[in-house]
């Protein structure tokens, strides 16, 4: 729970006394809100913050700005995927004796969530309400009567104590008149204003230089009051709470002086529908006391508007100036609100539909769902940034993206862990693949698949295994460390993944072949005579691209089978390929060899497009060759 200090010092007192209350009154278990545990854990859980402080909490920022409503209240803008929400709160913009105005933010909110207390009410000028509240207070004094004056223990009462204490101060033949604040809470209210007189407005915090301001001259404070046996013979002045006289001190007051029409009572905040506060303005003629009995209401009843609430034209620039573009009116009866939004309708009006903004007034409970388009951004940060020219738009930007409580970031991986909490790691991946071949027809699986095979032998394995190195050796094949297994091992990336996919398959691959499989039982290389080629047979030039790719075709076919002869002709050549082994039962001959027969023609000297024709009684060996 984030509130500022003053608040946290308010909230013990007004929640404190609700439970001292509900034990005066006896209360059954089931009316009671909360218990005194209760009231502690909560007090425990209140995190203290000043104005203008950002707090972040899982993902929503927020941060107070002065109210204006009373001491230490305030208005919260928050922030949340790129959007921003102002909540008001009860709010007033008038500059008092006491306090200052609320602030206007400095940016515009996507959302405004504002009060609507007084609709399209308009209140009198400062001067004029304080001249009328000073003026009835003396006309009831001077003919002889008692003025009561119902406020709340905190909140306005303490403006409207500045305002008549000035006033007997200007006004020495009202002097003799005795001022009362009837209030259990007053003294302790008033503490919690001298301690934090630093958060009120410049002409409180100049008086303080000089004396406490709130030590007052002619107003006196009862922590306790019998009204039975309370001396109100003569004329007097006294604030009582509650506001609303519906209990309490103040309607205690009101029901043993309502039948004087010397006396009178003054309203002056705001006062709620279905209270006694609220029907004795409309002047009846009888008012029920709280014993139930009727007796006529004879004595002054006036109502002057200190609230500490924003009328119409307050409101409404309040909103203009904040320039929101969704409003949602909140606090406030319907009918009040109704109006507000109408007359606010009427003033969006001259703008254009599309800069218009929505207003809404929902219900308690009602869920109120927006739709905003979505907006994404990142900062560039770190080295990435550190640039001797402005980027360009449509410059490209390589680093890693990070999105944290909806906010976005590009930094450059060694800047991870500058800028981010996240740290760089790799991973490393080892795979172990059964591997009976030999290792020269697995080099020319590799160099016919990849560019840049290295190959090397691992010195400190003991029968000298042999290691290739792809893709700028990031990507390693080991045989021969291990018998029967070939080890490929390789740093974790897209790129190598994909790579190492591959180099699995050719490993696999090569070990499938008709001469693989005689593996098994004896090597498969046969060694060629070294004998010249007969004189039948075409030379073969060798400076061509395609008399290379038929020259490794040949060698390739030679490592495979047990006899091959070849017979080249300008871009095309024939293989006849003779071998003991077929994988189709009953397709070798009588003389217990298979003869296979390969044509290769390429469309010219560059090695381009060759076309493959293989003539085999066996036709998976075939398949395979071709």
């Amino acid at each position: 729970i984030f509130m500022t200090h003053p608040t946290k010092a308010v909230l013990r007192l007004l929640l404190g006394d609700y439970l001292r209350l509900l034990q005066m009154k006896n209360a059954k278990p089931e009316d009671v809100l909360y218990t005194e545990s209760e009231l502690q854990s909560c007090i425990e859980k209140i995190e203290l913050i000043d104005f203008h402080q950002t707090v972040t909490v899982k993902g929503l920022s927020f941060y107070a700005l002065n109210a204006g409503h009373v001491l230490g209240a305030c208005m919260y803008w928050l922030e949340i995927g790129g959007r921003s929400l102002l909540y008001t709160g009860d709010y007033s913009m008038e500059d008092d004796r006491h306090l200052m105005a609320a602030e206007i933010p400095l940016k515009k909110p996507d959302v405004l969530v504002v009060e609507a207390t007084y609709g399209v009410q308009v209140h009198a000028s400062k001067n004029e309400r304080e001249a009328r509240f000073t003026g009835t207070i003396e006309r009831v004094v001077s003919r002889g009567g008692r003025c009561l004056i119902p406020v709340f223990a905190l909140g306005r009462a303490q403006e409207l104590l500045l305002i008549l204490d000035e006033y007997w101060q200007a006004n020495p033949h009202l002097q003799k008149v005795p001022i009362y604040y009837a209030s259990k809470m007053a003294s302790r209210a008033l503490r919690v204003y001298q301690t934090y007189s630093n958060m009120m407005n410049a002409r409180i915090r100049a008086q303080m230089d000089v004396a406490n301001p709130f030590h007052f001259n002619f107003i006196q404070n009862l922590k306790s009051i019998d009204v039975h046996n309370f001396d109100d013979s003569g004329p007097s002045v006294v604030f009582a709470s509650p506001g609303m006289l519906q209990s309490g001190v103040s309607r205690q007051l009101f029901d043993r002086w309502a039948t004087d029409p010397k006396n009178g009572v003054l309203i002056a905040g705001y006062a709620v529908e279905h209270t006694l506060a609220k029907e004795i303005m409309n002047q009846p003629k009888e008012v029920v006391t709280l014993e139930g009995r009727k007796q006529p209401l004879n004595c002054l009843v006036d109502y002057v508007s200190f609230s500490a609430h924003v009328d119409f034209v307050q409101n409404r620039s309040f909103i203009t100036q904040v320039d929101p573009k969704h409003i949602i009116l909140v606090h406030g009866q319907k009918d009040e609100m109704g109006r507000l939004k109408s007359a606010l309708l009427l003033q969006h009006r001259q703008l254009p539909e599309n800069k218009r903004p929505t207003i809404t007034m929902p219900p308690n409970l009602q869920e109120v769902k927006l739709k905003f388009a979505r907006r994404r951004s990142a900062k560039v940060m770190g080295s990435l940034a550190d640039r001797d020219k402005e980027p360009q738009e449509g410059q490209g930007v390589k680093g890693i993206m990070v999105t944290h409580n909806f906010s976005s970031k590009i930094v450059a991986p060694e800047d991870l862990s500058t800028y981010t909490p996240l740290r760089m790691g790799s991973v490393s991946s080892k795979l172990h693949v059964p591997f009976a071949g030999s290792v020269d027809t697995l080099m020319l699986f590799l160099n016919e698949m990849f560019m840049g095979v290295t190959q090397n032998t691992d010195e400190d394995a003991d029968d000298g295994a042999t290691v290739f190195g792809l893709n700028e050796d990031e990507i390693s094949v080991t045989v021969g460390k291990t018998k029967g297994v070939a080890t490929v091992a390789w740093e974790a990336s897209p790129a190598n993944d994909v790579i190492a996919d591959a180099v699995v398959a050719l490993v696999m691959h090569s070990q499938s072949s008709t001469a693989s499989i005689r593996l098994t039982s004896k090597p498969c290389r046969h060694p060629r005579a070294a004998e010249e080629e007969p004189a039948s047979k075409i030379a073969r030039d060798e400076s061509t691209t395609t008399a290379s790719r038929l020259k490794l075709i040949a060698d390739s076919l030679k490592d495979q089978f047990q006899k091959v002869e070849a017979v080249y002709e300008s871009n095309a050549a024939t293989f006849e390929i003779t071998t003991d082994c077929g994988h189709d039962a009953g397709a070798i001959s009588e003389e217990g060899t298979l003869v296979c027969n390969v044509a290769v023609q390429f469309e010219d000297e560059n090695g381009n497009n060759a076309s493959i024709t293989v003539e085999c009684a066996d036709k998976k060996l075939a398949n395979n060759v071709r």
